[in-house]
């Protein structure tokens, strides 16, 4: 089946936004906590986290068009600063349900049942249920201008995460975390690791660590 670029604007929105987001495969999904000037705790999910550097360490998030509020990145730049919360099997469905709209005067903290957990030195609010997670400080905003979205980039200052996880060489094992995975806007999915393969070099072929 082939589907031309005359088809793809034909779509129906609903059935195109579902078709495209689920196009480029799986990606990270991830609950970002923030906290409002007036003290209000925010969460939500996102699926955009991508990884843009480690020295410094540096990762970005896309922010869809302002449609509607977006109470994640008013705190953000508010504030500076942001938690990024893995997610994983048992609390796959309290995170899909911060996407509701709730007003900004709300904690989808108390909305799904997710606890607040603070760590000495920082205002904004980790998932407690999270086994990984980090807090950033906000660096630089992007609006492009091709769509309307905004990319957010922040600067990774603190990780929380079991000590087990990490190998030797640095590598984290995301499966022993039980971090998951995402496609589309609402499919979620468990990983199984098929192989970790030596550095590529010419003339050498890859062989399993």
């Amino acid at each position: 089946m082939n589907i031309n670029a005359q088809q793809i604007n034909d779509m129906e929105a609903r059935y195109r936004a579902s078709f495209m987001n689920s196009l480029g495969g799986y990606k990270s999904v991830v609950l970002i906590g923030t906290k409002s000037l007036n003290g209000t705790s925010n969460l939500a999910i996102f699926n955009s986290l991508f990884h843009l550097g480690a020295n410094p360490p540096l990762c970005a998030f896309i922010v869809r068009p302002d449609v509607s509020p977006r109470h994640t990145l008013q705190n953000i730049l508010e504030t500076k600063y942001y938690t990024i919360n893995h997610i994983h099997e048992g609390i796959y469905k309290n995170a899909h349900q911060t996407a509701a709209r709730y007003g900004a005067d709300v904690s989808e903290f108390n909305e799904v049942n997710l606890t607040e957990e603070y760590f000495e030195g920082h205002d904004v609010p980790f998932v407690q249920e999270s086994n990984l997670k980090f807090i950033c400080e906000f660096q630089q905003k992007i609006d492009l201008e091709i769509n309307g979205t905004i990319m957010v980039i922040g600067q990774i200052k603190e990780i929380i995460l079991p000590e087990q996880c990490i190998g030797k060489d640095g590598f984290i094992d995301l499966e022993l975390a039980g971090t998951i995975t995402c496609s589309g806007l609402d499919s979620y999915h468990k990983t199984e690791k098929i192989g970790r393969l030596t550095y590529a070099k010419p003339n050498t072929w890859p062989e399993n660590i």
